[in-house]
């Protein structure tokens, strides 16, 4: 695998590694990251000859992944590369599929759960860089409104490790339960100290959440499954992660190549082509706050 950036691409690169912290801290990195993400597309820009007629395969969630994926597509093709997108609707075969080298990278996932899944999975999968965030919201189903939560309400959220800690934080964050103190990201439904609505935490499948609304009261949905559903985090969502909350720092979505593929330089190349201006004034024009680039 092989890549070309231009140098006149170099300029508008950069890149933000989100994590905990607060938010004039995520500014500070963006900073370094930008001029880190300009010297990776100059070095590109200077050995980009080798990478013509190369074929990059990447898999990714259909929204907003592979659609940010088809603005760096557009912008390799110009230097004669190929990035070939494959559409996972999941979240593991994605991981699979990079684990046994199907494919180059993949795109779709934030690092605690790339974390959790190389623990619980035994695979060898590395971040090489952050490129956005997806707040995470609460919306509507059977009931409309926050403000008159009725009693034994149903909220479903999703199932995987990090992401319900996440979603519970969510709840906590608006007053619905509160949560033991020191269970930050790593919460459970056992962390729940206080359930005043009497609650019922229903644990489902991220990428069901969107199907169950009709059936629950609420639920908590990551921002690319409400997308492809057709909601927009904006007008539909009652609450959302807060852009300074510890979450909002911590999952940001990164691009993963299998162990010891970070430096091939088709991989900086996509790199390079995700951290471009073009990727994020699409991101901005595009998502309604349901994305936020971090570049």
């Amino acid at each position: 695998m092989k890549k070309l950036i231009s140098a006149t691409l170099a300029g508008a690169l950069a890149l933000s590694l989100a994590a905990c912290g607060s938010s004039a801290s995520v500014s500070t990195s963006s900073a370094a990251s930008s001029a880190a993400a300009s010297g990776e597309a100059a070095s590109t820009a200077e050995t980009g000859s080798d990478l013509a007629g190369t074929t990059i395969k990447v898999a990714a969630s259909p929204t907003p992944h592979a659609e940010i994926l088809n603005v760096a597509k557009d912008l390799l093709a110009e230097q004669g590369i190929t990035l070939d997108i494959i559409e996972f609707s999941d979240y593991v075969q994605p991981n699979m599929v990079t684990e046994s080298g199907e494919v180059d990278a993949n795109y779709f996932q934030h690092q605690p759960y790339l974390d959790s899944f190389n623990e619980e999975n035994g695979t060898h999968l590395v971040s090489v860089g952050d490129i956005h965030y997806e707040p995470l919201g609460i919306y509507p189903g059977k009931s409309q409104s926050l403000d008159e939560i009725p009693d034994g309400a149903v909220i479903a959220v999703p199932n995987d490790t990090t992401n319900e800690a996440r979603a519970l934080q969510l709840l906590a964050a608006q007053g619905i339960i509160t949560i033991r103190e020191d269970a930050g990201l790593t919460a459970t439904v056992n962390d729940i100290t206080e359930n005043p609505h009497n609650v019922q935490v229903e644990e489902l499948e991220a990428a069901q959440l969107p199907r169950t609304l009709a059936d629950v009261d609420y639920a908590v949905m990551n921002g690319n499954y409400a997308l492809e559903a057709g909601f927009s985090v904006g007008t539909d969502a009652l609450a959302t992660e807060d852009a300074e909350s510890e979450a909002a720092q911590t999952y940001a979505n990164v691009l993963v190549v299998k162990e010891g593929n970070e430096n091939d330089p088709a991989i900086q190349a996509l790199l390079a082509a995700l951290k471009s201006q073009e990727v994020k004034d699409f991101i901005n024009e595009t998502y309604d706050g349901a994305v936020v680039a971090l570049f």
